[in-house]
C-alpha cells in the first residue's frame, strides 16, 4: 500500500495519511490524502474492505486512455453517498470531500457506462450468498412508487398519476425475495404500470436468466401476462386481495417489494425526485441500494436461538 501524507492548512482535522485505493496506489490521487470519516453515510473500514475488491477497474488502468484519477476513490463514494443519503444539493457538497465538480464527473460517468449497475450487482450476489441463497435468483416482484417531482423535472419526463394524485414521476423497480433491487425504471408518473412492465421486465429477465417467476399486483393484469410468458418464458402471477377486505392488508409476497419502496423512501433525495433525466433518477435508486448492502455485509451474522 502506497502510504501518503498531506498538510493542509486549516484543514489538518480532516486528512489521514494512507489509503489503498486504485487512485492512491497508481492515479494522482496521493496529492490530496485521505478523508478522516465524520458523517453517519461515510463507509466505515469494514464496508470499505467490502468495496473495494468489488469497484469496477478504471478505463485508464485498462489500457483504455484517460488520465489517472487525482481523487480517493473512498472519498468519492462517500461523497456520493452523502449526497443520497441526505438530499443536498451538488455544489452544497461539503468541503472536506472533494470538488463537487469531480464528484458529479464520477457520479456521471458511473451512469452513463453502467458501472453503477455493475458494482451494485456484485454487491448483491454476495449478500444473496451470505443469506444462504444463490448469486443469481429465480423469482422476483415487480411494483411502482410515484412520488413528487421538483422544478428542475422538465414537462418531457413528468406526469400526473390519477390514482395517487400525484404530479411527478413513477419509479418502477423489480426486487428479488429479500428485497434488493434487480431492475429499476424511472417514467413520467401517467405512464401505465403494464406500459413500463413490459420493457422493465424485459430488461431484467435478459439480465438474470435464472429469473422464472415473477409476483404483481392487480395494476399488471391483461396481456402483459401472456406477453411475458410467451416471449420471456417469465410467469407473471398476480397476487390480488379479496374483494371483502378493507383498508391496509398485508399480502403474500407484495411486502417484499413494498419494504423496497419504504428504504427508498428513507434516502432523502428519492424522497422526491429532483433529477432532470430519468437516467439520474434510477441511478440515485441504485446507489441507495448499494449503500443498503454495504451495512448489511458488515453486520455480524445472526446467532442462532
Amino acid at each position: 500500500m502506497l502510504e501518503c501524507s498531506v498538510s493542509v492548512v486549516g484543514r489538518s482535522s480532516s486528512v489521514t495519511p494512507g489509503c489503498d485505493c486504485l487512485a492512491h496506489r497508481f492515479g494522482n490521487a496521493a496529492d490530496h490524502g485521505m478523508r478522516r470519516p465524520r458523517y453517519p453515510s461515510d463507509m466505515t473500514d469494514a464496508e470499505w474492505g467490502v468495496v473495494r475488491p468489488l469497484l469496477p477497474v478504471p478505463g485508464w488502468m485498462r489500457g483504455r486512455g484517460g488520465q489517472p484519477e487525482a481523487y480517493c476513490h473512498r472519498a468519492i463514494l462517500d461523497a456520493v453517498r452523502y449526497l443520497v443519503d441526505n438530499g443536498s444539493k451538488w455544489r452544497a457538497m461539503p468541503a472536506d470531500f472533494p470538488p463537487w465538480d469531480r464528484v458529479y464527473a464520477f457520479f456521471r460517468r458511473w451512469r452513463d457506462d453502467c458501472l453503477v449497475t455493475e458494482f451494485h450487482d456484485r454487491l448483491r450476489g454476495q449478500v444473496r450468498t451470505r443469506a444462504g441463497r444463490d448469486a443469481e435468483p429465480t423469482a422476483g416482484v415487480i411494483d411502482s412508487q410515484s412520488v413528487k417531482a421538483d422544478a428542475v423535472v422538465g414537462s418531457d419526463s413528468r406526469g400526473f398519476d390519477g390514482g395517487k394524485l400525484i404530479n411527478g414521476r413513477k419509479r418502477h423497480v423489480v426486487v428479488d425475495t429479500l428485497g434488493l433491487l434487480l431492475g429499476v425504471m424511472v417514467t413520467a408518473a401517467d405512464v401505465g404500470d403494464r406500459t413500463a412492465g413490459r420493457v422493465l421486465l424485459a430488461r431484467v429477465a435478459d439480465a438474470h436468466h435464472r429469473l422464472g417467476l415473477v409476483w404483481a399486483d392487480g395494476g399488471y393484469t391483461g396481456s402483459l401476462v401472456g406477453h411475458c410468458l410467451d416471449a420471456l418464458e417469465l410467469v407473471l402471477q398476480i397476487v390480488k386481495r379479496s374483494d371483502d377486505q378493507r383498508g391496509f392488508v398485508v399480502l403474500p409476497k407484495r411486502w417484499i417489494v413494498e419494504r423496497t419502496n419504504a428504504w427508498l423512501m428513507r434516502t432523502r433525495r428519492l424522497a422526491r425526485d429532483y433529477e432532470r433525466r430519468p437516467t439520474s433518477a434510477e441511478a440515485m435508486v441504485t446507489w441507495s441500494m448499494t449503500a443498503l448492502m454495504t451495512r448489511r455485509l458488515t453486520r455480524p451474522h445472526p446467532q442462532p436461538a
